[in-house]
């Protein structure tokens, strides 16, 4: 039977990593009136991190049951950083070798019961677990865009203890977030899993030539009734970010069509990004650095 973190109101969270999505996660774990240690070895990012949870903190807590301003620092140190944990959470860039290597020293610097999760969106913790003596304390724990976004998928490394799914699925709630139990391993968790399906058809009736990124997304918002439709979506995301997940399903199931790919290939390839470069699929966003 695993050990199961003891006091964890009265213990901090580490996040390792301080970008869009890494601050958000922090944001959330510093509503109980804890400590969040983000970790980054780009100060200015860590500090930046720090500043952005600051400034959400107060609007955020009094949304979640029982919220208290927590505190945050930055800590350049990851071995520093994670001491004392009760949760730490790896939202580094995409690199499975970087991955790789977070974990392994992770196996050594974590405390005895502090559980270790990672926010990837694309792979299953497995990946980067298999082999390491607490993988066991080790999942998949895959957030949106939280405060906005609060749902998450939880999803087991194939090692992980019962003890730590059912604890991380009746303490995130305490924070504001919603859980999503991943029953089986599964590239893309849930709902990126659905939204997949949806972007890739949505892409392959435009790479036809049967319908046009505008008239897709009006209809999706009419039958929907949501702000933005799928075009709309991908150009914030980033159309590389966007091409790289879709060539990431495409190696796991060579059956799937091409033309998605190749479509967002042709935007990537003419510097056409989205939102970040002022032009994707719509051209009507501020150039960079205007907005």
């Amino acid at each position: 039977m695993s050990i199961v973190p003891k006091n964890h109101f009265e213990r901090p969270v580490a996040v390792l990593g301080g970008g869009t999505l890494g601050r958000r996660i922090a944001l959330m774990f510093a509503t109980r009136g804890g400590e969040v240690r983000i970790i980054d070895p780009n100060g200015e990012v860590g500090n930046a991190a720090v500043g952005f949870v600051e400034n959400q903190l107060p609007e955020v807590a009094a949304t979640v049951p029982n919220g208290t301003l927590g505190t945050a620092e930055y800590v350049p140190d990851q071995a520093i950083g994670v001491k004392g944990a009760w949760l730490v959470v790896e939202a580094v860039p995409e690199v499975l070798d970087l991955k790789k290597k977070v974990f392994a020293q992770l196996d050594n610097d974590t405390d005895a019961d502090a559980i270790v999760a990672s926010n990837s969106s694309s792979y299953a913790s497995r990946l980067f677990t298999q082999g390491l003596k607490t993988n066991d304390r080790m999942l998949n724990t895959h957030f949106y865009m939280p405060p906005q976004s609060t749902a998450l998928d939880v999803m087991s490394d194939g090692n992980t203890s019962e003890e730590t799914l059912d604890f991380v699925m009746k303490t995130f709630p305490e924070y504001g977030l919603h859980p999503f139990l991943v029953r089986k391993e599964s590239t893309g968790f849930i709902f990126n899993r659905i939204w997949a399906a949806i972007k890739r058809e949505s892409l392959e009736v435009v790479y036809e030539g049967v319908s046009t990124p505008t008239d897709i997304d009006e209809m999706f918002s009419r039958n929907f009734g949501t702000e933005a439709g799928p075009f709309r979506m991908m150009d914030q995301v980033g159309l590389d970010v966007v091409l790289d997940i879709e060539q990431h399903y495409e190696q796991e199931n060579p059956n799937l069509p091409k033309g998605p790919v190749e479509l967002l290939r042709k935007y990537v390839d003419a510097g056409k990004l989205g939102v970040k470069t002022g032009e994707g699929f719509y051209d009507d966003y501020p150039g960079p650095g205007q907005g």
